[in-house]
């Protein structure tokens, strides 16, 4: 969905989802920030899941919280706290939710100074699809590693129609990495590259690179400012955009969408961070630039653009958190950006 909203139209239904650790209150001093600049343009639908929700009910993802998503055109997420051991019942909620509603790319902006680029992640498979089995127990664990042609062909065209409308709004070139490591997995990977050059070769306006993941990191951290649009399978995405969140300020401004074909789940990247919840020092900039992917997906671009140029002054001369070096509560970063606004 695309193009802006006329103020006349009845109001985009969000869910609002806060979750576990600092996630309630980013999404709330976000949510404050998408009022200020939409004001009643927005409707915003409670729901909930996350490690704090299974404990309570036995379902880290309840089927109310579906129901409810499933009429909005897009929702807030803060961050789920998962177990780092096996838990009889849990799954994590966001990889459940993302097949439930077929949130297929995972798109992860890294812009900062000369680094303007983003991460396209396929977001339904690799290691992510959580098949683990043991093949003696305790002694030999095996995941299994899915890629299919159907949803590389869809997440590489994705990523091409994106390359095209940033070179459109920029009025450059469009550019496009395909970042796998075939030359070992030859499979899996080399169905990735097969499948991605194909899909490529029909978008001939697109110069079109490959790069073998382990250099891609190298790279990435070397030449940032030379990438434009980088496409990847699902673990490959997330350890590249996680490294390059710590060129653009880190991880507490970096901000992520996971689209589908009628709905967009977005979320700051930085998880749930327990050990300062509650104490109201964490950044709300990851969440406020999710907010703002999340108002371009659904159509309210003007509104998007408002905030990225509110979160590029506030980073230039706002009050810093302590994660950016400073001292300044959630409450005083969320003041000054109210006051761009």
């Amino acid at each position: 969905m695309t193009g802006s909203r006329d103020r006349s139209a009845a109001p985009v239904r969000l869910g609002r989802i806060g979750g576990d650790g600092i996630g309630p209150e980013v999404v709330d001093a976000a949510a404050q920030v998408v009022d200020a600049v939409c004001g009643e343009r927005i409707e915003w639908v409670e729901a909930e899941m996350g490690w704090r929700t299974f404990e309570r009910g036995g379902r880290a993802l309840p089927e109310a919280t579906v129901e409810i998503l499933e009429g909005c055109v897009g929702a807030l997420f803060g961050a789920v706290s998962s177990p780092s051991h096996a838990v009889d019942g849990y799954q994590s909620p966001i990889v459940e939710l993302r097949r439930r509603l077929g949130l297929y790319a995972n798109v992860r902006p890294l812009c900062s100074g000369a680094v303007d680029a983003v991460v396209v992640r396929e977001n339904t498979e690799g290691l992510y699809a959580g098949r683990e089995r043991w093949e003696r127990e305790g002694e030999v664990a095996i995941a299994e590693r899915v890629i299919s042609r159907r949803a590389t062909d869809r997440i590489v065209r994705f990523a091409c129609e994106l390359a095209l409308s940033r070179a459109a709004r920029r009025g450059k070139g469009a550019r496009l990495t395909v970042v796998h490591k075939a030359n070992v997995l030859r499979l899996s990977d080399g169905l990735f590259r097969e499948t991605s050059l194909d899909v490529v070769a029909g978008f001939p306006e697109i110069e079109v690179e490959e790069q073998l993941v382990d250099s891609m990191v190298y790279r990435l951290i070397l030449e940032p400012e030379r990438y434009d649009v980088i496409v990847a399978p699902n673990l490959y995405g997330d350890i590249l955009s996680d490294a390059g969140a710590a060129l653009v300020g880190g991880l507490g401004v970096v901000g992520s969408a996971n689209c589908g074909e009628r709905f967009c789940l977005a979320e700051p990247v930085h998880g749930s961070a327990p050990d300062i919840a509650g104490r109201g020092i964490a950044n709300p900039i990851a969440a406020v630039a999710a907010a703002s992917l999340l108002l371009e997906r659904v159509g309210m671009r003007d509104a998007a653009a408002r905030i990225r140029n509110v979160l590029t002054e506030h980073r230039s001369a706002g009050p810093r958190t302590p994660d950016r070096g400073g001292r300044a509560t959630t409450e005083q970063a969320l003041a000054d950006l109210l006051a761009r606004v």
